[in-house]
């Protein structure tokens, strides 16, 4: 997910055509992807190593879960099944992730 969204920040706007939608899609949004990747990444990892606000670990899988749900759909219109596969596998792992780490809030 970091490395990801990091390459997609980063990289030269003729590189970017290797992941989904780069030739198709303003640089601007692939660029807008990286960095809400990056972000959930981020929000995954960072406050259930820090102890610091817990309950975003679950916000932000619910992120990565919406934004699989519309990488399905993109994926689905342009037939790239190999990548909606993907796709299933991390929306079950972010849901799981969601509901293991729910923090209620007091």
């Amino acid at each position: 997910m970091f490395l990801l969204g990091i390459m997609k920040i980063f990289l030269p706007e003729e590189k970017l055509n290797k992941f989904g939608g780069g030739s198709r899609h303003p640089v601007a949004l692939i660029r807008f992807i990286g960095i809400s990747e990056l972000l959930i990444g981020a929000g995954l990892v960072l406050p259930w190593l820090t102890g610091i606000l817990p309950m975003l670990t679950s916000f932000a899988a619910i992120c990565l879960g919406i934004v699989m749900i519309l990488a399905i759909a993109e994926h689905v219109k342009y037939k790239e099944k190999s990548k909606v596969f993907t796709n299933i596998i991390i929306l079950f792992l972010a849901v799981f992730v969601a509901v293991e780490r729910f923090v209620p809030l007091h």
